[in-house]
């Protein structure tokens, strides 16, 4: 099996703090990588050495097949890389940003228009050619963002948080256009603390206080990591459920809003379901819905979150 990216106990400090720690991962060619995990966690300091713009403290990894440590510009001749605040030049226009960045990967005046061109046309961008990067919206500026990590057409794309502060119909065009392009082979490398989005990966990983909690595919990581069982709730009325929930106890081991639902993590559902509906009806409480449930991704992230707390 052909590893894209491959780290071996990578590992970044500054000072006391341990940003990153011993993490070893591998991510399998032409894949959707997501990284997931809450801010402060490590995501973005893993993108940066990979990309070479740190130097890891210890460990190493290999980036395309070059080794990070000693082949670090050959790296970044085959990676694309789209930051949190990409570094779009606000008084230039969409044409001038995609040219400047086709530039400094492709030396050939004529290779770079060719390739802005048509990074231009399929990432829909025409119709804003000659706007002002800072007269475009959120949306626009990270579409913007992500056809420039792309004009050079990478084998590799690191893209930290490229759906973070836009709405939900654009985040959703962002991901189709990054279904295109790894159907188009280049390997991506997703960082999120979107837990929904990690639906449209191949494979996930966890990433809690600067180490890797756990790595799978999706569906491999509700069946599989998830240790406890969910059952779904809606109750009239919801506030004052939800609140007597939370201090109700076993069989009960966590209580958590989804829209107008309520999920409960418990041990064994089956037995918790009369023991929950007994207790609301007992109280008067309405309910409108109370079943086993499959896990989301968000689950399994608050259950392996809350098993990371109480390790301390």
């Amino acid at each position: 099996m052909m590893y894209t990216i491959e780290t071996e106990e990578l590992t970044k400090r500054f000072g006391d703090l341990v940003a990153v720690d011993n993490l070893t991962l591998r991510v399998k060619e032409g894949e959707i990588f997501g990284f997931l995990g809450p801010n402060g966690a490590g995501k973005t300091t893993t993108v940066r050495m990979l990309v070479g713009i740190l130097t890891p403290s210890s460990g190493n990894a290999r980036v395309g097949g070059y080794d990070l440590l000693k082949e670090t510009e050959r790296i970044k001749e085959i990676i694309g890389y789209m930051s949190q605040h990409f570094g779009l030049y606000e008084d230039l226009t969409v044409w001038e940003n995609l040219t400047f960045y086709a530039r400094l990967y492709l030396k050939d005046k004529r290779k770079s228009t060719l390739a802005a061109n048509e990074v231009m046309e399929r990432f829909g961008l025409d119709f804003y050619r000659d706007h002002l990067v800072r007269n475009l919206s959120g949306g626009w500026r990270q579409r913007l963002g992500l056809a420039c990590a792309m004009v050079h057409k990478p084998k590799i794309a690191f893209l930290d948080e490229p759906t973070a502060g836009i709405d939900p119909v654009t985040r959703r065009v962002i991901w189709d256009m990054l279904y295109e392009l790894a159907q188009g082979g280049t390997t991506l490398f997703v960082t999120t603390h979107y837990m929904e989005e990690a639906e449209h990966c191949n494979t996930i990983g966890f990433i809690w206080q600067g180490r890797l909690i756990a790595c799978a595919q999706p569906s491999e990581v509700k069946e599989r990591i998830m240790g406890e069982e969910v059952v779904r709730l809606r109750v009239e009325p919801f506030f004052p459920a939800f609140e007597f929930l939370k201090e109700m106890g076993e069989p009960i081991r966590d209580v958590n809003s989804y829209g107008d639902a309520i999920h409960l993590m418990v041990k064994d559902a089956k037995e918790a379901l009369p023991v929950i509906e007994r207790e609301l009806n007992s109280r008067g409480f309405s309910i409108k819905e109370l079943t086993k449930a499959n896990p989301t991704i968000e689950d399994v992230f608050v259950y392996l979150s809350r098993k990371e707390l109480k390790k301390g």
